[in-house]
């Protein structure tokens, strides 16, 4: 399944591929033998992936953006696996967040994944994977997150119906579904938990790893490795799916 050479021929394209979650999936797929092309804002990030592992395009792009998902697209070719990974988060109470802040949550985590989902559908070569990285966050509900709790349900809501809509072709539409992951946005969320409760970073840390039976934060190698599986023989049936990987949290 993850043997070098699973993926060769197909052409990959991952949303928010500079960095954590995005960099991993680019790395595993480049190992399973596919052409990879990664999108992101950031020019630098996207860069520094690319240079670490041949056979990784990079392309600058803003899934907020119906005509920058267009030019991506189009820059990208036909493709067979589309990977919507791009994503961001703030936390506040609701009674505090703006209608602005609301907009921003959905437009980068529904709307990017519509946008990116709906010109990776147009343009798939017969046979292809659509797969969402949402959250543990459309599986149920988290305090302070409320819009990002809303765009991941959303998430998860397209991916189950759109999963219906190609069901009797070679597609599958799935979400991948983790915990707080290793990466720079739980880093983030550390940060800000520290700064709004003068906690330290352990404490911070213990806080987040409490909602993970495991005790642990998630590795984006197990996203990874969960993507490769949609992508691989054995999967066909799996379509539709919210997968977690929460060490058994949902």
């Amino acid at each position: 399944m993850t043997a070098a050479g699973a993926q060769q021929g197909r052409r990959v394209l991952i949303t928010g591929g500079g960095t954590g979650t995005g960099a991993d999936l680019a790395r595993g797929f480049v190992a399973a033998g596919a052409e990879v092309v990664i999108a992101g804002r950031r020019k630098e990030p996207l860069e520094a992936v690319a240079a670490l592992h041949p056979g990784v395009r990079a392309i600058q792009a803003d899934v907020t953006d119906e005509a920058s998902v267009a030019a991506l697209f189009q820059a990208a070719g036909p493709v067979d696996i589309v990977i919507a990974n791009a994503g961001a988060a703030e936390s506040a109470p609701l009674g505090r967040t703006s209608l602005e802040q609301w907009n921003a949550m959905l437009a980068v985590n529904l709307t990017g994944v519509f946008l990116t989902f709906r010109a990776g559908l147009s343009q798939m070569r017969g046979w292809g994977r659509l797969i969402s990285v949402a959250s543990t966050a459309g599986l149920k509900g988290y305090a302070y997150v409320a819009p990002y709790v809303a765009a991941k349900h959303g998430v998860v809501g397209l991916t189950r119906a759109l999963a219906l809509e190609v069901a009797r072709k070679p597609v599958t539409v799935n979400a991948i579904c983790p915990g707080f992951l290793d990466t720079e946005m739980t880093e983030r969320s550390i940060a800000n938990i520290m700064d709004k409760t003068g906690k330290s970073r352990d404490e911070a840390l213990a806080a987040l790893t409490a909602t993970n039976p495991q005790g642990r934060l998630v590795r984006p190698d197990e996203v990874t490795a969960m993507a490769l599986y949609l992508c691989g023989p054995g999967s066909e049936g799996v379509n539709g799916q919210a997968l977690a990987i929460s060490g058994g949290e949902v």
